[in-house]
């Protein structure tokens, strides 16, 4: 089963139409199983020491991983003519052998035996005349080298197709996914095109442990020109760098921190965190400083020019969860921890310039309204939202949400008065905050387990992207009635789904996407179940469809 722990966006025209494709020399690839043998030593070590103390097995996966890789490296060292070799030498061993005429040798049998129970020596003189080539003239029918200069091939070939999928369009937006898998890690880089409703996985990247969090940034780290980048913060004290318009990466394009490695136990030579790091924030208005909190209860500021720490924040008490810039002011910086409390920082004095909000659970969530940059939302683990001045000490209003923690926090690009929250509980809900007033439109469970992450598409303003325990899904919530009623009545009438049946049981509808050749773990929702919609009259529903399956052409 897939976990999907965090997801984001990057917006149109950002990355490169065609981006490039990795290739390895001979020292690179030596550099790379180099440290793979390293990070299996200690793997093993690890596995022995933790024998040792509880006498459990470690689990083997990650071993696994890396016995795999130096078991590929072997192969890759082995020439063709070895093999070639050493499979000759077993046959001769066992007796049996093939001469370059294809005649077999095997041991305890004669080849005169051979020669006149078959009568070899007359096989040359038998009258080949009369007897045609059936292979002659067949290179006369071979006119075009492609079926892309027949004028009578229409259909174009696969590879033409792939080489379109493989291109990335102005309108296109991508979408990344962190995923879990039982035996691996991964991000998938999804491409979306609202125009035309597509969503395909355009390539995949192999991670080395649990992503934690995701933040696009446009800061080449070689020369601070822009680019389509992504920082991952996983379960180590690092942060990866991986350079998005390069597919087949094997290695992050760079590492922020350094991991402590269990052979030199000591100090680090590198100022990094000392624990995972919990969530990313970039700032696009100074682009080369991103910022990270980690479970070692600090804020770190990273100057990505040089690639270093370049200052701590250590005003928690308890792991650092959240942190956020603000939209408008570069200096400006939220933190959330869980010692629920909320803080917010001037970078350039961040010890003696910083303000402090007490709230009632866990901070899980950070949000500046981008339509009102002097509030901004904080959501706890107790399922409350709460709306903050930052000038003032008490929140503007608060929201008991939902049940449980409330893991997805976001606003529509450019509706102002829309807020969509997630939860653990398994549930999302519309919320119209006109006027300081917040009102629910919509609420549903997605049945989609614990909701673990959820962000809105930057160019489309109804589009959320979700993330549970089981898949993701990809919804414009104005196919729900009650949504587009309400926000979209500039926009013309509702028109009903000629899908409704299905589209008013989620399950149904993920159901239908995947027809459409959608990947498993990936749906784009068309409307989730009503408020009042039964769950046995959701089940009569879905056993129509199996009864009656539609095909979606």
């Amino acid at each position: 089963m897939s976990i999907i722990p965090c997801v984001t966006w990057v917006k149109r025209g950002k990355p490169k139409c065609h981006p490039e494709k990795m290739r390895l020399n001979k020292d690179d690839l030596q550099r790379i199983i180099e440290e793979t043998q390293e990070l299996l030593e200690e793997e093993e070590e690890a596995e022995e020491e933790k024998e040792d103390v509880d006498g459990e097995n470690t689990e083997p996966s990650t071993i696994q991983h890396f016995e795999a890789a130096a078991a590929l490296s072997k192969q890759i060292e082995e020439t063709a003519e070895v093999d070639t070799a050493i499979n000759m030498a077993k046959k001769v061993k066992n007796g049996k052998a093939k001469t370059k005429k294809g005649k077999q040798i095997k041991s305890g049998h004669k080849e005169d035996d051979f020669e006149s129970r078959y009568n070899m020596d007359d096989y040359d003189d038998d009258d080949q005349e009369g007897l045609s080539n059936p292979l002659k003239g067949i290179g006369n029918l071979t006119v075009y080298a492609s079926n892309t200069d027949d004028p009578f091939v229409t259909l174009k070939d696969e590879d033409d197709s792939e080489e379109e999928d493989f291109e990335i369009k102005a309108t296109d937006n991508l979408l990344l996914v962190a995923k879990a898998e039982s035996d691996f890690c991964s991000m998938e880089v999804h491409v979306y095109n609202s125009e035309l409703g597509n969503l395909y996985c355009h390539h995949d990247i192999l991670l080395s442990t649990f992503p934690l969090a995701m933040e696009w940034m446009d800061y080449d780290l070689r020369d601070g020109n822009p680019g389509n980048f992504l920082a991952i913060a996983t379960m180590d004290p690092t942060i990866d760098i991986w350079d998005l318009d390069v597919v087949d990466s094997l290695e992050p394009l760079a590492t922020l921190g350094q991991k402590v490695k269990k052979k030199k136990k000591g100090r680090l030579h590198v100022p990094s965190h000392t624990d995972a790091v919990l969530d990313l924030s970039w700032n696009p208005l100074a682009r080369h400083v991103l910022a990270s909190a980690s479970a070692d209860h600090t804020v770190g500021l990273w100057d990505l020019t040089e690639g270093k720490l370049a200052m701590w924040i250590k005003q928690h008490t308890e792991k650092v969860q959240c942190v956020k810039w603000h939209p408008v002011e570069e200096h400006m910086l939220l933190s959330g921890s869980f010692d629920k409390t909320v803080k917010m920082y001037d970078c350039r004095s961040p010890d003696t310039s910083n303000k402090t909000w007490n709230l009632d659970g866990e901070i899980e969530k950070l949000l500046w309204n981008r339509f009102s940059p002097l509030n901004f939302f904080a959501s706890t683990d107790t399922g409350h939202v709460y709306y903050m001045d930052s000038r003032q000490d008490k929140p503007v209003y608060s929201l008991a949400a939902h049940s449980e923690s409330v893991t997805g926090l976001s606003l529509s690009s450019e509706n102002s008065s829309l807020l969509v929250t997630t939860s653990s509980d398994g549930s999302m809900k519309v919320w119209d905050i006109e006027n300081n007033k917040p009102s629910c439109v919509y609420s549903n469970s997605l049945k989609m387990g614990q909701l673990l992450c959820m962000e809105s598409c930057p160019d489309a303003p109804y589009v959320f992207a979700i993330g549970g325990e089981k898949k993701f899904k990809l919804w414009d919530i104005r196919d729900i009635k009650d949504v587009y009623q309400h926000f979209c009545t500039g926009q013309g009438e509702y028109v009903d789904d000629p899908r409704k049946d299905e589209a008013e049981d989620p399950e149904a509808a993920m159901e239908i996407e995947e027809m459409k050749g959608v990947t498993d773990d990936t749906e784009m929702g068309d409307g989730g179940a009503k408020g009042g919609e039964s769950a046995q009259g959701a089940k009569k529903k879905k056993k129509r469809k199996k009864k009656k399956p539609k095909t979606v052409v």
